[in-house]
């Protein structure tokens, strides 16, 4: 990174002192001279900078007494290249103390990260576990994506949401989601009351911030899902969130909900048959040994290509291929989507992937 901006502050200074000793006319040279102090300012070090701030003043000085110009040339060449040499520095200080600044600033956004998302054991009773996380922003290390991995009396639990909106608020409403989820998990005795309460707790958090009489506008999608203790059984309920997708044999199916619901955090009873019994319909099917389940949020099923195409994991040749393991799945599908989006992400992506491992292969 350092060659090239390197290289082209030293062509600009010979430039400059070629065209001030050669040109027909004087001050041809001079703004190439002023350009490469700037240029070693704002992409170079202090080290560096303070070179390419010198050696334009002395190369001005030197090329005016070269060409024997008068002495109130000389001083007026020597001091504006001069003073563009110091604006330099102070702009490459400037800088540096900004990036200091941004550094501490993710480091901070990333402890904040895994203090509310911790990564979970890549063991969880009879499951093999990997997650995955990508922000939208390069430089962003944080956002309203979640996830976690309980293992419970009842079986592992597991959650992968999705925050409506973004920065600080989301953050803290990714918190009251992982707080509910962590304390309910361990005693609501189904899915079904696992996302009554955690409803419940998001509704509550988010009426805390308006004033009387205003309805809240956040909400979370959210699947909630379960496996026996001993493997061989999912239980999923989904509320407003991507389907997950089962793969077993070399096949992918999506696991469309028979009934959608709404988010959590919204307050309102569920859309379909589950309204008047008070209670959301939560999936049941086998879960086959070595087989994995794959739950993503909208930043893989809506990532777009160039033509606008949405990414659909049915149709990506991805899962043809074998995967020994839940790490291997996540880091391919998320090298799947980069390919698909050329690097052009629209959203913050999760992924969290399980597999079934009987008790010999653990």
């Amino acid at each position: 990174m350092v060659k090239v901006p390197w290289v082209l502050a030293a062509c600009v200074l010979v430039a400059g002192g070629l065209l001030t000793a050669f040109a027909p006319k004087p001050y041809l040279g001079l703004p190439l001279l002023a350009a490469s102090p700037l240029i070693a300012g704002a992409l170079l070090s202090f080290r560096f900078a303070v070179f390419f701030a010198c050696a334009p003043v002395a190369a001005a000085a030197g090329l005016d007494l070269y060409r024997e110009r008068s002495m109130a040339s000389l001083l007026v060449d020597v001091a504006v290249v001069g003073v563009i040499g110091a604006l330099a520095l102070l702009v490459n200080v400037l800088l540096e103390r900004q990036g200091r600044r941004l550094a501490d600033a993710r480091d901070v956004a990333e402890a904040v990260q895994l203090a509310v998302l911790p990564q979970p054991a890549t063991r969880v009773g009879p499951l093999a576990v990997a997650v995955g996380y990508t922000a939208a922003q390069a430089e962003a290390r944080i956002g309203g994506d979640l996830f976690a991995v309980q293992d419970t009396a009842f079986g592992v639990r597991m959650i992968i949401g999705d925050v409506r909106g973004k920065g600080l608020q989301a953050i803290a409403t990714v918190a009251v989601a992982i707080g509910a989820f962590r304390q309910e998990a361990e005693y609501a005795p189904n899915l079904s009351a696992l996302a009554e309460r955690m409803d419940d707790a998001l509704s509550r958090d988010a009426g805390r911030s308006l004033e009387p009489g205003i309805a809240p506008e956040e909400f979370t999608t959210a699947l909630l899902a379960e496996v026996s203790p001993e493997g061989d059984v999912l239980r999923l309920l989904n509320r407003g969130h991507p389907a997950p997708y089962l793969i077993h044999a070399g096949r992918l199916t999506r696991l469309d909900a028979a009934v959608p619901q709404l988010p959590l955090g919204m307050g309102l009873a569920e859309i379909g048959p589950s309204v008047g019994t008070g209670h959301p319909v939560t999936e049941v099917m086998p879960l086959p040994s070595g087989a994995s389940l794959l739950m993503v949020t909208d930043g893989v099923t809506e990532a777009r290509n160039r033509e606008g195409v949405f990414y659909d994991p049915c149709r990506s040749r991805l899962f043809r291929a074998r995967f020994d393991d839940p790490e291997s799945l996540v880091r391919a599908l998320t090298a799947d989507v980069h390919r698909w989006t050329e690097g052009a992400q629209q959203d913050d992506m999760a992924i969290l992937a399980v597999t079934r491992r009987d008790a010999e292969s653990a």
